[in-house]
């Protein structure tokens, strides 16, 4: 016979030990997302649950992590434990909690859908041209004159599914398995231009099909370290604009440009991060075909000699964003700034343009390791 105190002491047993496992699961999940040992991984699952579970006093039924669904495809065949209120979370609660649950790991990479604040773009009150000025403004001027505003979206994580996505139908591309750079320090612009700036290029006519001709114009390092020259920017925003593209070609190809503006000319940037996977301040990108042109508002771009163009994005709930979590060195993402082909009646290119900013996830650690990262700005033209 088993008195009542029994029963609640198992029951707790084994509620506690449920949770443990889950939060075992999770961080083995985590770990492991990047090794191609699937089936490893699910063998071991399976060994552990069952060794775990028939050391408790009573059967149970038990709930992997939903982690491990998506990236093992477990299948469970009985009913699952009743939910307490306790276990009803919302989406972004949920998101909260393993953030706190990981929150003195300083190696743990966050994985999976997440929610997370964008900062988007708000146009000037007195309706006027936006501008920003890239370095000291006039005396009298503002930096800039248009503001901004913060609201949470949902990112979708692309790990595991890259290769649903193109630049003709999202503006955005990721190459994997890329081979080690030649360039280790990233730190010296003629190095970087002498060792990393051939391998974008043949990177680009490998993967870009119909392309012919690579023009890199410029570069920039980004590091995490408020002494760091540039910092992520955490701003919707895209780089470049139908006319500075024009612009682009004309400036640094003017011998061939009239040639080459009748051709497909696109501008494309390389990003890569240079100091191992991403913790922090990672990418986030929203597919061209769910951006509208309306969202996209041409932004002046003043330096002291010349005047170029970047885009600030409007907020649109039908926009669908996207980052590949804890990518690494040997991985790259293509970002579609323009493509001549969108403009053309009937195209398959939608949109050809890509928004990103650098966001922070709930879910980063304290005390995690600050991104560094490089884009390699290109022309890139042909077929």
């Amino acid at each position: 016979m088993t008195c009542s105190h029994c029963h609640v002491f198992n029951a707790y047993n084994i509620t506690m030990a449920t949770r443990i496992f889950q939060l075992f699961a999770i961080q083995y999940t985590d770990t492991h997302l990047l090794t191609s040992t699937k089936v490893v991984g699910l063998q071991f699952f399976n060994t552990i649950k069952a060794q775990f579970i028939g050391s408790l006093p009573r059967p149970i039924q038990f709930q992997p992590s939903p982690l491990l669904h998506r990236h093992f495809h477990i299948m469970t065949t009985a009913a699952p434990l009743h939910n307490t209120p306790a276990h009803n979370l919302s989406e972004s609660s949920r998101i909260e909690a393993a953030g706190q649950i990981h929150a003195k790991d300083t190696s743990y990479i966050p994985r999976g859908d997440t929610t997370a604040t964008l900062n988007y773009f708000r146009p000037p009150e007195d309706g006027s041209v936006p501008f920003n000025y890239v370095e000291e403004p006039p005396e009298g001027q503002p930096q800039r004159n248009f503001g901004d505003f913060d609201i949470q979206v949902p990112i979708t994580d692309i790990r595991g599914i890259e290769s649903h996505y193109n630049l003709d139908k999202d503006a955005f591309e990721v190459i994997l398995g890329v081979p080690e750079s030649a360039e280790k320090e990233f730190r010296d612009d003629e190095s970087i231009k002498k060792n990393y700036y051939p391998e974008v290029e043949k990177l680009i006519l490998d993967n870009v099909p119909g392309s012919n001709q690579v023009f890199i114009f410029d570069h920039t390092v980004r590091r995490s370290d408020p002494n760091a020259h540039r910092g992520p920017v955490a701003r919707v925003h895209i780089d470049q604009t139908s006319k500075s593209a024009k612009q682009r070609v004309r400036r640094h190809l003017p011998e061939e440009a009239d040639k080459l503006l009748q051709g497909r000319y696109r501008i494309i940037n390389v990003w890569r991060p240079i100091n191992g996977a991403v913790q922090g301040n990672a990418l986030a990108f929203a597919s061209s075909a769910t951006t509208s042109d309306e969202d996209v508002i041409p932004v002046e771009h003043r330096y002291p000699s010349t005047t170029g163009e970047t885009a600030g994005i409007r907020y649109n709930e039908g926009q669908k964003w996207h980052y590949l979590s804890g990518m690494t060195n040997d991985e790259r993402l293509f970002l579609e700034c323009f493509d001549s082909e969108s403009l053309k009646p009937g195209t398959k290119v939608q949109g050809g343009r890509v928004p990103h900013t650098a966001f922070v996830d709930p879910r980063t650690p304290e005390g995690a390791k600050g991104r560094e990262s490089i884009e390699v700005r290109c022309l890139v033209f042909g077929p």
